[in-house]
């Protein structure tokens, strides 16, 4: 093992060849292996945010590739949930450059309406993922109030904690 790069030496186990010649323990990419998950609270899966599709799609419009009935095309039901229960942010919005965006999180999963279920706070999150059976996933939306822009800032899933009883 002397004859393994410091860097490989981490890794050496007996599982897979390694490039710097040494083996490498076998990687999992199941929600449980991602790390980074925020310590304490509600137990996360995984985590993926959309920062480059939304600067992607801010870029198109601002180069007239997109027009702005293309990109503000929200969905009635989510300005209303924007309008009355969002979560108001400092960010101005990308296109219109008038309002702030507001957030808007909403859960899915078993046990919860077929439609989804509005989040306001993270004790409602918290109940939500208690009436569920199994995973939650949740999803974060970013919106314009005025303009009707609206983006999928993050989603993550909420996993159950296991309950104390066999």
């Amino acid at each position: 093992m002397g004859n393994v790069a410091p860097r490989c030496q981490r890794l050496v186990s007996t599982h897979v060849r390694s490039p710097c010649g040494g083996t490498v323990a076998g990687v999992s990419f199941r929600p449980e292996a991602l790390r980074g998950a925020p310590t304490g609270g509600l137990p996360l899966a995984g985590h993926v945010t959309y920062r480059l599709a939304r600067n992607s799609v801010v870029s198109e419009f601002r180069k007239g590739r997109l027009s702005k009935l293309d990109v503000c095309d929200a969905h009635p039901e989510l300005v209303r949930a924007a309008r009355g229960v969002g979560q108001q942010t400092a960010e101005p919005c990308p296109i219109c450059e008038e309002a702030d965006v507001v957030l808007v999180s909403y859960a899915f999963g078993s046990g919860l309406p077929p439609s989804g279920r509005c989040v306001t706070s993270k004790a409602e999150l918290t109940k939500a993922t208690r009436g569920a059976r199994g995973e939650v996933a949740c999803y974060v939306v970013e919106v314009c109030p005025d303009c009707r822009w609206n983006h999928l800032v993050r989603s993550y899933v909420v996993a159950r904690r296991p309950s104390g009883r066999s």
